[in-house]
């Protein structure tokens, strides 16, 4: 029974040691998480900064124009 159980142990700290190598070279380790950097917040345009806002308003204005006539 004792020789039985130290084969266990040493296979479980083979096992644990390989895991542990595999983990450290992919660069990450569970005591220290991986940090990834945080994203921007994305930008609040002002309308006149904004080329679809400008493109849209262009396009409805072109719209209502053609659907006047010269006689208003």
């Amino acid at each position: 029974m004792g020789k039985f159980l130290l084969v266990v142990i040493v296979f479980a700290a083979i096992v644990y040691a390989i895991f542990w190598l595999i983990e450290r070279r992919r660069g990450g380790s569970s005591a220290t998480p991986r940090r990834t950097p945080p994203r921007p917040t994305p930008r609040t345009l002002a309308p006149d900064d904004d080329e679809d806002f400008l493109r849209d308003l262009n396009r409805r204005r072109k719209k209502r124009d053609e659907g006047r006539t010269d006689d208003q």
